[in-house]
This record gives C-alpha cells, structure tokens and sequence, in this order.
C-alpha cells in the first residue's frame, strides 16, 4: 500500500507542510499550578520575605546625632554595619532574659507534652466515657487568645480577689504569692499550659487514631496489657508527632511575650525586659531605638532557626537509624 504525500495548501508554493497548532488545554494544564501558588507566593513575600529584609537592613543602619540633636539636619540615618549586633549579644539585659525564658521553657515544654501525651493515650482507650465531651474540654483552652488567658490567671493569682486564696484563709493554709520570685515561673508556666494542652494533645490524639487495629489485636493475642501496648506500641508510633509538637513548644517558648506583658502591671516582679521579644519591643518603642530592636529580633529569629533546624536534623537521623535497624 502506497503512502499519500501531504499536499500543501492550494495556492502557495515552497510553503513547508502545515503541523497542527499545539492545544491550549496541554498548556493550560502545564501552567495551572503555578496560578494556584500565585497568591500564596504574593503573600508569602509581603508579609513575611519583605519584612524580614526590611528587619535586616534596619539592623544594618543607625541614627548619627549631631550637636544637641535639633534641627532638620541633626538627626540622619547612617550605616552601622554590625555594630548593633554586637552591642545585642553583649546587652546584659538581653542575656538575663534568654536565661528566664530558658528557665520557664524547661518547666513548660515537658509538662505540656507530658500532659498532652497523657490524655491523647486515655482518650484513645478502649472504654472511655464522654470522650467527644472530654476531648472538647481540654481543646477549649487552646481557642482562648493568650491575653484573654493570662488576665484571667493573673486575677486568679492576687490574693485580694482570687478565690483560692479565700479558701486557703478558712483552711487556715499558707498562702504563696505566685507574683513574685520563683514562684512567678510557675505562675507563667501554667498559663502556657492551660492553653497549649488542648493543640498538642489533639495532634497526638489523632496521630493515635491513624495507627491501624490489626496492630493492637495482634498485640492482644500475644498478651500485652492495655499499659504494655501504651508504651511499647502507641508511644514509639506517634513519635513523629511528639516530634512536631516539641518543636512547635520550642518556637512558642522563645517568642514568650503575651502573658509576662499582661501580668506586668499586677506585679513589680516582671520587668519591662522580662523575655527577649519583651526587650525588642522595650527598645523599639519605649526607647524609640528601632535599629538596635531590629538586630535584636533577627538573632532571635537566628536562634529560633538554629534550635529547630538542629532538633529536626537531630530527630530525622535518629529515625533513620531506628529504621535502619
């Protein structure tokens, strides 16, 4: 059977043989998802990649005062380069509150987790009444707003108006002031804990509710006891998310400012430099020293990026070795 050649189209000579036009549906495929990341792309750089690069040029400059600081031209912006960096790291206010906050993480971070972990393991019990209800009760806390939580714990710590104090008058108990010295950070603490249970455990519990049943029917039938498969089975399985809900804690710690800042004006015990981001906004808008509060908010956010890539890469290799074996 003889092949037909391909005419040209009639009335033009020389002309190359015509191929048919590509589908617009092949290149609308194609460039779909790139419309789809347009918007979160936009927004991803003006409100986080945009003021973070203005964070850091702001760190990199000063104002120079000239004479007594009047006139249009006695105060101008001019580059400081690192200098506001290192007047940062050697602040000693600075460094006295990363040392209080490294304080209240270690009491808030194992307590949260301890506890959240705890009531995602009762919660997915077998025989657990009124768990829809229970579930609820312990999320709640996490959908108050921190201020909102901390003055409602602030009034519950004075003694003047908090209830437990008037109980502990009948009882005829000593009375602690939670405002001030040592017990301040537990006072702190059990805001952070009261709020964050709720988020972590709902992350647990559902990573819980992913693990298959022949699992624990296989366990059963090799006989390991409810406390047995708790530990040995639902513990190591949820290990990823015990992972990201210690590195969410790590983050919220470091950025600790909501309830030292509320709890301020009902004791003389938090300083206006209690916690770093505390000093950042204490010198960006207290002081009006907006360059050297822009160095110091990006060490902050240094550090909170070396914790959290160090605990992650530290966290992914131990896996693998558990995987490897």
């Amino acid at each position: 059977m003889k092949s037909t050649a391909r005419r040209r189209p009639y009335g033009v000579k020389g002309a190359p043989y015509a191929l048919p036009a590509p589908t617009t549906s092949v290149e609308r495929a194609r460039s779909a998802p790139y419309f789809f990341l347009l918007p979160a792309t936009v927004l991803f750089a003006l409100f986080f990649a945009l003021p973070i690069g203005y964070a850091v040029w702001l760190s990199l400059r000063k104002v120079k005062v000239s004479g007594l600081g009047l006139g249009s031209g006695a105060r101008k912006e001019v580059w400081a380069g690192l200098e506001n960096y290192t007047d940062a790291l050697s602040d000693s206010e600075l460094l006295h509150g990363a040392l209080r906050v490294l304080g209240y993480g270690c009491i808030v971070v194992p307590v949260m987790l301890g506890l959240a972990l705890l009531f995602a393991l009762m919660l997915d019990a077998e025989k657990v009444r009124l768990a829809p209800f229970t579930r609820l009760a312990i999320f709640l806390p996490y959908a108050i707003p921190g201020v909102v939580a901390a003055l409602l714990w602030g009034f519950l710590y004075l003694p003047d108006v908090s209830p437990f104090y008037f109980v502990l008058d009948r009882l005829g108990l000593p009375q602690p002031d939670l405002l001030d010295g040592g017990p301040l950070y537990l006072a702190l603490s059990n805001i952070a804990v009261w709020g964050g249970t709720g988020f972590n455990m709902i992350v647990i519990y559902t990573s819980l509710q992913a693990i298959p049943a022949e699992v624990y029917e296989a366990a059963k039938l090799d006989g390991c006891s409810p406390l047995q498969i708790a530990l040995k089975i639902k513990i190591p399985m949820v290990a990823p998310s015990l992972v990201l809900t210690f590195f969410f804690s790590i983050i919220a710690t470091l950025q600790v400012f909501s309830e030292p800042t509320t709890l301020k004006p009902l004791t003389n015990s938090v300083s206006t430099t209690w916690s770093p981001l505390m000093k950042v906004y204490q010198d960006a808008f207290g002081k009006g020293d907006i360059h050297a509060a822009a160095a110091q908010a990006t060490i902050i956010a240094l550090v909170t990026l070396l914790l959290s890539f160090g605990f992650l890469r530290a966290a992914n290799r131990r896996q693998k070795q558990e995987t490897a074996r």
